[in-house]
């Protein structure tokens, strides 16, 4: 979703609209000068979704968080210390649009490491169909800890099929729902905004049971029915995207306060191939949850736009535009999906 350009009520209609007025009043154009600009490409705002339901009379899903993120080339993360350099660049565009940043705590804050695998068909039908199949498992001192987590998210630029699609697992155990907004950079330019919605769920490992073969596509058609409409033959098998498995290394940097009550934790990731822990990409994000009400405090979101739109233009040098993790990932062997993203 690009940014809207001024129409009638833009710049130019303003300084007409000025023409001739009190000239007493420029004390409090000043004043209304320093808060925050009008919206212009929506974050807190998505468009509404049609009434629906899914099979078993249950209403669509609606959206109940926005995500920003800035897809970071990977060749300045070198040690702990450069997850830091990308604080210092936000404190600029930060004091510029009234929101405050600290990193408080998160200086001693150690890294995450986590690992992430993605499941595909060989010829990427999931992926070409805006289906992601992932799973994660947190590493402490080393060595895996807990359960493995698994996500299953239909993720697409139109609202409507993300909300009419019914991601729900058939599963014994528990799983949770998150339909999500997610706020990119235009793809061919900074200082823009695009928007893709993810419908997600997320369950434990041990949460599906105990499937035979949890790489066999009939297994997993039972387990995320949406998948049964991909099935072209008998015994078809997943397995590893780009034969990878990704490292992922996380540090929280700090909070960002947009006012009005409505604070975010951001934190900047560093994706690396495991074995030679060659750089594959970064990224910058934050998660705003909307309230009860289905929405955000329009004030909040003001101040969070023009930080998101100025945080891109401070570290144009750092984003790589275009892209995102998971497609970084299914382009390694040199085969890009026909993805929606």
């Amino acid at each position: 979703m690009k940014a809207k350009k001024s129409g009638k009520g833009g710049v130019a209609a303003k300084k007409h609209a000025g023409a001739g007025k009190d000239p007493g009043k420029k004390h409090a154009k000043k004043a209304n000068a320093k808060r925050a600009p009008k919206l212009r490409a929506g974050i807190g705002q998505v468009p509404e979704i049609k009434p629906g339901k899914y099979a078993d009379g249950m209403p669509y899903n609606r959206v109940e968080y926005t995500e920003c993120k800035l897809i970071l080339r990977p060749n300045h993360f070198t040690s702990r210390k450069s997850f830091f350099d990308f604080a210092k660049l936000m404190r600029r565009p930060a004091a510029a649009t009234g929101v405050k940043f600290t990193t408080g705590e998160f200086v001693d804050a150690p890294l995450q490491i986590r690992e992430v695998l993605f499941l595909d068909t060989r010829d990427f039908r999931f992926y070409n169909n805006a289906f992601i199949l992932r799973r994660r498992i947190p590493y402490q001192d080393g060595f895996p800890v807990g359960d493995p987590e698994i996500v299953f998210k239909f993720r697409h630029p139109d609202i409507q099929k993300c909300a009419a699609t019914d991601v729900r697992p058939d599963v014994p155990g528990d799983y949770r729902i998150k339909f999500k907004a997610e706020v990119l950079p235009l793809k061919d330019e900074i200082g823009g905004m695009r928007i893709l919605y993810s419908h997600n769920v997320e369950m434990s490992l041990t949460s599906i049971g105990h499937e035979e073969d949890r790489t066999s596509l009939a297994a997993l058609m039972r387990i995320f029915p949406p998948l049964a409409a991909l099935k072209r033959h008998q015994n078809e098998m997943v397995e590893l995207v780009s034969n990878t498995i990704v490292e992922e290394v996380l540090q929280d940097i700090g909070t960002l306060d947009f006012g009005d009550g409505v604070t975010a934790r951001c934190n900047v990731a560093l994706w690396r191939a495991r074995g030679d822990h060659r750089p594959l990409i970064g990224e910058f994000g934050y998660q705003l949850k909307y309230r009860r009400t289905g929405k955000l405090n329009e004030r909040a979101m003001r101040r969070a736009e023009a930080f998101f739109l100025a945080l891109q233009d401070e570290a144009r040098d750092w984003i790589a535009l275009g892209a995102t993790k998971t497609a970084v990932v299914y382009r390694l062997k040199g085969n890009p999906p026909k993805a929606h993203e």
